[in-house]
């Protein structure tokens, strides 16, 4: 599917100020070392089997990251999300901040489907396997999805980065259709939801955080899949594609 926007890549690396420079290394070394309490509470609250209290400490790992970097994050559309029990959300991927303002501003009890690789991240991994994590594991076959189908229905909202990876080149890239799929075979709405501006603060391949930027999420309203079968995932991915993009911003 084309890509209507203008594009404009990011430039890892790009020059700036040594104050700006200078605040990016402190926010990036900040934000590793918060994460690591984070990462130990929700670990611990997981394991408690304290679902609320994960997202709680979600939510403050997410807000404190985004305050040490200084970044404004705009929302709109969050009425589209009123009157939802449960959703799957359905997102662009530019950088890990993504996540962090996820994790940070959006309602509910956010979580989010994550590569099996991510479980070898000590703490980390072992937090988001007990903190109802949807865990991509293509090898254990239908006990897998069996058990995302589970943790999608026990009251959990999950967002989904739908081009499967980060794309640093300020562009919304074709999206695969796992996000559909999963929303059918649950029956919870999917909820459309562009983010823009996030690349330009840590590009892919970048190693410090660009402090004092701004990023946009645009909800869209949801698409109910109640009676939606397997086989319209393709059109129900190209409907939330088409939703995306007209809502994606080059610039914010």
């Amino acid at each position: 599917m084309a890509n209507h926007a203008q594009a404009s890549p990011y430039a890892a690396g790009a020059p700036r100020g040594i104050f700006n420079l200078a605040w990016g290394v402190a926010a990036t070394l900040l934000s590793v070392l918060w994460t690591a309490p984070c990462a130990i509470a929700a670990a611990i609250a997981a394991t408690m089997g304290k679902p609320h209290a994960v997202t709680v400490i979600s939510r403050a790992w997410g807000r404190g990251i985004i305050g040490l970097c200084g970044i404004k994050v705009q929302i709109e559309g969050l009425e589209n999300l009123a009157g939802l029990k449960s959703y799957i959300l359905v997102a662009n991927h530019q950088s890990f901040f993504d996540i962090f303002a996820v994790a940070a501003f959006i309602p509910g009890e956010p979580r989010f489907v994550a590569k099996k690789e991510l479980l070898k991240i000590p703490v980390v991994g072992y937090a988001m396997q007990r903190g109802g994590h949807v865990i991509i594991d293509r090898e254990a076959g239908g006990k897998a999805i069996r058990k995302a189908i589970q943790i999608i229905r026990s009251g959990l909202d999950v967002c989904v980065f739908a081009e499967g990876h980060r794309f640093s080149d300020n562009r919304v890239h074709e999206f695969e259709d796992g996000a559909a799929w999963l929303a059918i075979l649950s029956k919870l709405p999917a909820v459309p939801m562009s983010i823009s501006g996030s690349g330009l603060i840590f590009p892919r391949l970048a190693k410090v955080v660009t402090p004092g930027c701004a990023m946009r999420m645009t909800i869209g309203k949801p698409i109910a899949t109640e009676a939606m079968r397997s086989a319209d995932r393709t059109e129900l991915t190209r409907r939330l594609e088409e939703a995306v993009r007209a809502t994606f911003t080059t610039e914010v």
